[in-house]
């Protein structure tokens, strides 16, 4: 049967508390947290086989475990509450989190999973507190998980405060409640809960009177796309940013009796060099009469779906258009803050050129602009944000203003694959219809692993049809069965 909103059916709702009372007693809203008030709770959540016994097993078990997992993550199991000056906190009172049991039993994989199509829009009902901005923690839950049964499978969504988390800390918190559940006694990650960082800060966010609004329209008619792109196809465009020729002098495929390549693309000589130049940071090309680091196989992507998004977009060559990338900030400071420090940890850095400058040059041109903006951003870069932001407090203008803008979040080292709750790991990671507007890319590692990237690309509809038919860029595209 055809996926729809209507095949979703609450069956039942409860509040998990956490299993022990928390230590933590307050937790103030970072420079990194604040702006997020006014974005929506992260939506993301992973499709999964149906379990070898019964779901009448299963949801006992979801819920002694999401509650053990509250009792290492205390802040999600809390509220907000503005002080009397202005400051924003996380109060971890134990107060618990959401739990949804749903069931679309008339719906399939097949339905939910079709190859060289839109996402279907039934994805949007397997999560809770749906479009809740996260200015709403301060008398709604941080956090809620849903499970839906399908007919021959089982998606577990995860639902969290965008100003308690960004992916980094959301990740964290997923893949702890997965391996309490497949039965650790112990979790290999603890989170870090520490506020003595660069961004905590003394200035003060102000409200209108009801609380921030959401930045962009949430009714425009948008398609939504995930282009799965693999290790050789993604290596083969880093190659093309780099004007290296690899694959021209190395791979040499082993064919079948059907001509299929069984390889996996890659000779050994191009898998070695491959791996060369995946993991040297420090290799140097000439560009131009200049010499630069290697772009990364991710700003070449980036590169790629600039390029082809903006021509889509038929926007005239004057036109300033802007890609935007939201980076993780915890190893770029010096002191490093710990990797797992539980909060955002985030800035956003914007790419800017012309229209025309962006199409009538190569490739290299534009992933070299996102390189250099990407390895600009060290430790003073994020300090100078900071005390940007701490002069003039605002909200994140999340949303394309001005028809050219590409917002790029999430990332394809999030170990969303690892969350395997006892019986496998997922058949495919979806997100909700949280933050997503004309340009809204989010990526995700392709679960075959091995460098493989998803993309979860939101456009305008002729936006998207535009794409579909932009040849550079579905040379590199792969269909996944």
């Amino acid at each position: 049967m055809p996926c729809s909103d209507s095949s979703v059916s609450v069956i039942s709702q409860c509040t998990i508390y956490p299993d022990q009372k928390s230590a933590v007693k307050s937790l103030k809203l970072s420079v990194s947290d604040l702006p997020m008030l006014s974005c929506h709770y992260i939506q993301k959540g992973v499709l999964l086989d149906s379990p070898p016994f019964s779901v009448v097993d299963l949801l006992p078990s979801l819920k002694h475990s999401l509650s053990l997992a509250l009792s290492h993550f205390p802040a999600l199991a809390g509220r907000f509450e503005t002080d009397a000056d202005g400051h924003v906190h996380i109060v971890c009172n134990d107060t618990g989190v959401g739990f949804v049991h749903a069931k679309a039993k008339n719906l399939s994989l097949d339905a939910v999973l079709q190859p060289n199509a839109d996402v279907p829009h039934c994805f949007r009902e397997f999560f809770a507190y749906q479009r809740t901005l996260s200015y709403s923690g301060h008398f709604r839950p941080l956090a809620a998980v849903q499970v839906t049964e399908l007919a021959d499978a089982v998606f577990i969504g995860c639902t969290v405060n965008h100003s308690v988390v960004d992916g980094t800390s959301f990740w964290h918190f997923f893949n702890t409640f997965a391996e309490i559940n497949r039965g650790a006694k112990k979790i290999s990650k603890s989170p870090d809960f520490s506020r003595d960082t660069v961004f905590n800060s003394p200035a003060v966010l102000h409200f209108p009177e009801g609380g921030p609004k959401v930045t962009f329209s949430g009714n425009d008619p948008l398609r939504e796309r995930i282009f799965h792109f693999t290790r050789e196809s993604i290596l083969k465009l880093k190659n093309r940013a780099n004007n290296t020729h690899l694959f021209k002098t190395t791979h040499n495929c082993n064919s079948d009796d059907n001509g299929n390549c069984n390889d996996n693309g890659l000779s050994e000589t191009a898998e070695i060099l491959g791996k060369q130049l995946n993991d040297s940071w420090n290799a140097v090309h000439r560009y131009n009469g200049a010499k630069t680091a290697e772009i990364s196989s991710f700003q070449s992507l980036s590169a790629q779906l600039w390029r082809s998004v903006t021509r889509a977009r038929n926007l005239p060559d004057s036109k300033t258009t802007t890609f935007r990338m939201a980076v993780n900030c915890r190893h770029r400071l010096q002191p490093k803050m710990d990797s797992h420090y539980f909060g955002n940890a985030i800035q956003s850095i914007p790419t800017v050129a012309t229209v025309g400058e962006l199409l009538s040059r190569d490739l290299r041109w534009g992933a070299n602009l996102l390189h250099n903006n990407v390895v600009a951003h060290d430790d003073a870069t994020v300090r100078r944000g900071v005390e940007d932001w701490e002069s003039a407090p605002r909200l994140f203008p999340l949303g394309n203003f001005d028809g050219a803008m590409i917002t790029m979040g999430s990332s394809p080292r999030f170990p969303m694959y690892n969350n395997d709750f006892g019986w496998g790991k997922p058949l495919a990671v979806r997100s909700g219809a949280a933050n997503k507007f004309d340009g809204k890319i989010s990526a995700f590692p392709g679960r075959e692993g091995s460098g493989s990237v998803d993309l979860e690309v939101v456009l305008a509809p002729e936006t998207m049809a535009g794409l579909l038919s932009d040849g550079e860029f579905m040379q590199y595209v792969s269909v996944v069965d």
